[in-house]
């Protein structure tokens, strides 16, 4: 595994590994599990404090070259220039996309922009660093399987044109007001992902890259406690599912670490779900006593 990502271009390129959205658990988390497996790891987050806060620990405690970098993906010179520090340090190798919204602290808009349209335009500009032996990974999450409604189709159309200057509007129009409640935004933004990560891999399959999603459940972080103290079907989920816990943040950062190895060299555009059992126990919950669609988030 640690060849598999190591492998070199030409004898004086090192492999490098990016972790977006470094500061939150799972980003953090997915870091650690990466460090023997890249001669670079860069750490990016928003707040530059908690990138640099994770490089060093990262540095202190297992000695790996890891390198905090700012990036605000709304930003649409912050890919660009992600992009071109990569360039710098040697060949893209591994991708941990993590920077993500909270449905309990972002509004509809910033919901479907970071989580959708940031990540097609991150996608879009790290294409033509992928070669054979790159993989990336993309955590999602499990709401849109647990909701029982069928999407609609023209706004499934909408959903795969993240890149429209006009995808809001477009979205917001398919959908009417109900999509400005965050948690509908949340479920909306990640089944996009699921539907993008299958498109992407089409595309960088041809290179011998791949990529997957990975969709955590409820898992016990700070940022799940706020989202448990503000929608009650959470603990209702948590008492559904077959496991009867939270998951751990090291539980999906193993998932992730798996679908960037060797060992699954041959995974590529599905979505992995690390959730304990949920979306089992909801499906068959559903047979037996239809429900309505309830705020379904994941950390």
């Amino acid at each position: 595994m640690v060849e598999y990502w190591k492998r070199e271009l030409t004898l004086h390129r090192k492999a490098v590994g990016v972790v977006t959205g470094a500061g939150c658990a799972l980003g953090a988390a997915s870091a650690r599990q990466l460090v023997d497996h890249v001669d670079t790891l860069l750490l990016t987050d928003r707040d530059p404090r908690a990138a640099a806060a994770l490089a060093r620990e990262l540095v202190e405690d297992a000695g790996v070259d890891a390198q905090p970098f700012t990036l605000d993906l709304t930003d649409r010179q912050g890919p660009i220039r992600l992009a071109a520090r990569i360039e710098e340090l040697g060949a893209l190798r591994a991708v941990v996309h993590a920077d993500l919204c909270s449905p309990t602290l972002s509004d509809w808009r910033q919901i479907l922009t970071v989580d959708l349209v940031a990540t097609a335009r991150l996608a879009d500009v790290l294409r033509p660093l992928a070669d054979n032996g790159t993989a990336m990974a993309v955590l999602a999450a499990m709401s849109p399987m647990l909701d029982p409604r069928t999407p609609d189709t023209a706004a499934l159309a909408i959903l795969d044109n993240p890149l429209d200057p006009h995808f809001l509007g477009r979205m917001r129009e398919a959908l009417g007001p109900g999509l400005e409640s965050p948690s509908a935004a949340y479920t909306w933004a990640k089944r996009g992902l699921h539907r993008f990560v299958r498109r992407e891999s089409v595309q960088l399959g041809a290179v011998g890259a791949r990529i997957c999603s990975v969709s955590p459940g409820v898992i016990d972080t700070a940022l799940s406690q706020l989202e448990a103290a503000e929608f009650p079907s959470i603990d209702r989920i948590v008492q559904r599912t077959p496991l009867r816990r939270m998951g751990h943040a090291e539980e999906v950062a193993a998932v992730v670490a798996f679908v960037l190895s060797e060992q699954a060299s041959f995974l590529n555009g599905i979505d992995l779900l690390v959730d304990g059992g949920a979306c089992a126990a909801n499906d068959i919950d559903s047979v037996v006593a239809p429900r309505q669609a309830a705020p379904v988030l994941a950390s």
